[in-house]
């Protein structure tokens, strides 16, 4: 990671705004640098912050999911927050960069999944082998972790893979918005902020490929989530 970061902070004016080629597929910037390992830079730093956020909302999601119903109006006042406009605040509130975007993202995106978590705690609870497990006095830990936790698995890590595209985008636009990493940052929100200047200048290149690759690594994972979906969730088995 350190060493694709040094090579997209590379600067060599002697080459710069050079056009897609063979030696620069990406083409370079206005700075010299080569806009590949930019690119790739930004995707690599996007996907551990989507890695890292998606964790953070699922143990989130999973501990206040689970605990009790009484927290269904946090659930529907954070819900009622526009997501970005939610993610600025905090991430302003925590000082910006990587731990203040981080931040952000994490703590505005655990309420779906803590509502599923709900919705499956209270489903469980009404079934007969679980109130008969509660009647013969098994311990409240003993019923979570033998009876609550393996259904609730596969629905969190389902829910984990279709959150992970939405927190990369996320990271994206607030950094691209100004209020996430820092610009010395090759984040692919500050690619693309960077090259929206030069876009009438004709270098297409700037924003085109790395946005292009921005979305292609979303499909991606989006794509994952819904066939882990598949084969997960028992209602569509047969699909």
């Amino acid at each position: 990671g350190g060493l694709l970061a040094d090579g997209a902070a590379s600067a060599d004016f002697t080459r710069k705004n050079l056009p897609p080629c063979f030696a620069f597929p990406f083409g370079t910037d206005w700075m010299g640098r080569d806009m590949l390992k930019r690119t790739l830079a930004g995707l690599s730093l996007s996907i551990r912050i989507g890695a890292l956020t998606a964790a953070l909302s699922g143990a989130v999601a999973l501990a206040l999911g689970a605990a009790s119903a009484l927290i269904s109006w946090i659930i529907d006042l954070v819900m009622g927050i526009p997501h970005i406009l939610l993610i600025i605040l905090i991430s302003i509130a925590c000082g910006r960069g990587l731990w203040g975007v981080t931040a952000g993202v994490a703590l505005s995106h655990w309420t779906s999944l803590a509502r599923l978590v709900r919705g499956e705690v209270l489903q469980l609870c009404r079934t007969p082998y679980f109130r008969m497990a509660q009647r013969l006095g098994v311990s409240r830990k003993r019923l979570f972790c033998s009876h609550l936790l393996p259904h609730l698995l596969p629905q969190l890590l389902i829910g984990l893979m279709l959150q992970f595209p939405h927190a990369i985008l996320h990271e994206a636009s607030v950094t691209f918005l100004g209020f996430g990493l820092s610009s010395e940052r090759p984040a692919i929100g500050n690619i693309l902020e960077e090259s929206m200047a030069y876009l009438a200048a004709g270098r297409w290149w700037l924003a085109l490929l790395p946005g292009l690759s921005l979305v292609g690594v979303v499909m991606i994972f989006a794509l994952a989530g819904e066939r882990l979906r598949l084969l997960l969730a028992p209602a569509s088995a047969q699909e």
